[in-house]
This record gives structure tokens, sequence and C-alpha cells, in this order.
């Protein structure tokens, strides 16, 4: 059976010259296979790279069939972002630490490439967030994010408080270091470590997760993903938006942070005998004799 994916990108970890070695095997590796091979512009200037078609994300993602991520998983968070509205199907190769979306490890890599263009695949979709922040009747930011978005105090160290609402609804007021809106593929990052729950990829929800609330009954919880977030900022010493990790908004009292889901969605790629709880029971070390 042929391949569907015969342009691949290469996409490695940001102003790293470490991938370099791997990137260029693999490229070898797909050019042998048929492939043709596109080298993200970025990637090629850190990692020194120019064997291959060097091309922006926006070209990445008109004539790429698939994307192959060599990092670990904010270099997957980066990719997801730009490529998402081009619908290109992403694969990991961890390059990281964790690497919760990057499943494959360095070691398989060729073998993994192989069954994947062969056919002998998983593929799954993965929700993400539309995030704006409304001053007064102006919208002044805008973003996209596939973890989570995160309202929390800054430099100053004091409690921000935020009127939550859901659907038009009030929930509660909050005082707090702030709050986070994961997705499930976000509820392993910075919401497990905040207690909140962890959610299976085929929940269609959200987590809200206090970060230390001052009212320790404030505790997580789950809602639909068609839900619609909207946070207040009522009293925002310092307060700050990040989206994925990165910094979007300094945010004043009077704000209003809106997160809904987002109608571009993520395709994961991954190799044979993937399976999500190992995948979870490996990371977080479940089922090891305590030392």
């Amino acid at each position: 059976m042929a391949t569907p994916f015969r342009t691949i990108a290469l996409i490695g970890r940001y102003k790293s010259r470490d991938v370099a070695a791997p990137l260029a095997r693999l490229g070898r590796y797909l050019v042998r296979a048929g492939c043709e091979v596109l080298v993200d512009r970025q990637t090629a200037e850190a990692s020194g790279v120019r064997l291959f078609e060097v091309a922006d994300f926006d070209a990445i993602g008109r004539r790429a069939d698939l994307a192959v991520v060599m990092g670990g998983d904010g270099s997957m968070l980066s990719a997801a972002r730009e490529l998402a509205p081009h619908g290109t199907p992403l694969v990991g190769i961890n390059q990281g630490r964790l690497g919760f979306t990057t499943d494959i490890e360095a070691g398989s890599m060729q073998a993994s490439m192989t069954a994947i263009l062969a056919g002998d695949y998983q593929s799954e979709r993965r929700a993400m967030v539309d995030v704006r922040v409304e001053r007064g009747d102006k919208v002044i930011i805008r973003a996209v994010g596939l973890n989570d978005a995160v309202v929390s105090k800054g430099a100053t160290g004091r409690l921000i408080e935020v009127s939550v609402h859901i659907d038009e609804r009030f929930v509660y007021d909050l005082r707090s270091d702030g709050l986070i809106i994961a997705t499930p593929t976000g509820s392993t990052a910075y919401a497990l470590s905040s207690n909140g729950p962890i959610l299976h990829p085929g929940v269609s929800g959200f987590a809200l997760v206090p970060i230390c609330p001052h009212t320790l009954s404030n505790r997580p919880i789950t809602i639909p993903d068609r839900s619609r977030v909207a946070l207040s900022m009522t009293h925002a010493p310092d307060a700050k938006l990040h989206v994925d990790g990165q910094p979007k908004a300094d945010l004043v009292a009077g704000d209003r942070v809106c997160i809904r889901r987002s109608r571009h969605t993520v395709r994961f790629i991954h190799p044979p005998g993937y399976d999500y709880f190992d995948m979870l029971r490996g990371k977080l070390r479940w089922s090891e004799a305590p030392l």
C-alpha cells in the first residue's frame, strides 16, 4: 500500500544544535524511502542542517502530509499551534524529558517511521482552545493553545481575584494565585502539578484548576468543552495571561478573559503499539515499587 505521507517536514527543538545528527539521519532515511523532505526554517538555521529544502510554517502547512517534531512537549505545542489551521498531522520523536506528546523514543525512530510510512499507525484528534482578552469594548489579544490558558499572579506575589462565569452563569469568585483552564492534552501539564484531574484525550471536556486557592473548598472541576468560560478580573495586581506557557498579556482590573473550544484540532499520529495508559504508567512511574 502506498504511504499517505509523501512530503514530510522535520521540525526540531527551538534553537537547538543537538537535533542536527538525528535530524539529518532521519531525513536521509526518508529520502531513501521515496519521500520529499522539508526542514523548518528555524530548525535549519539553528542546527546547520542544509541537506533538504528549507520551508517556513506556512509552506509546511500547504505542502507537507506529515510533520515530524524532534524535541519535547514544548516543541510539539509550538508546531501544533502553527500547523493546526492547515490540518497537518504531527508525530513526535522525544528529544526532551517527559514527552507526553512526543511518544517515539529516539532509538526507535527509524523503525517507527518505517511502520508509519507503511500505514501502520494510530491517529487521534486533540481539542484546542481559543482565548481572547477584552478590555472595554476592544479585543486586545487573541491566541490559540493546545495545553491550557492560565491567568495568574505576577512578580508582586499578591493574590488575584477572578469572577468565573460558564455559559454566562456565575460560578464563583476566586481568590488565588491563579486559574488554569486545561484541555485533555494539557491535563498532564501545569494542571496536573496543581492537583487537577487527568482527562483522557477522548473526553470532550476542560478542567478548571485553581492554583493555591485562598478558600480550600475551591476544587478542580471538569466541564463540557462546548462551554464558554469567562474570567472577569476584579483585583489584578500584576496579573498575567499565559497560553501554552507563553506570555500573552498583562491583565488589569476590568479585563475579561474568554476561553472556548477552538474550531481547529490537532491530529496526532502514533506509532504501532501506542497505548495512552501505558504512556501514563511510564511517564508518571505508576506501579513502581517504593524505594
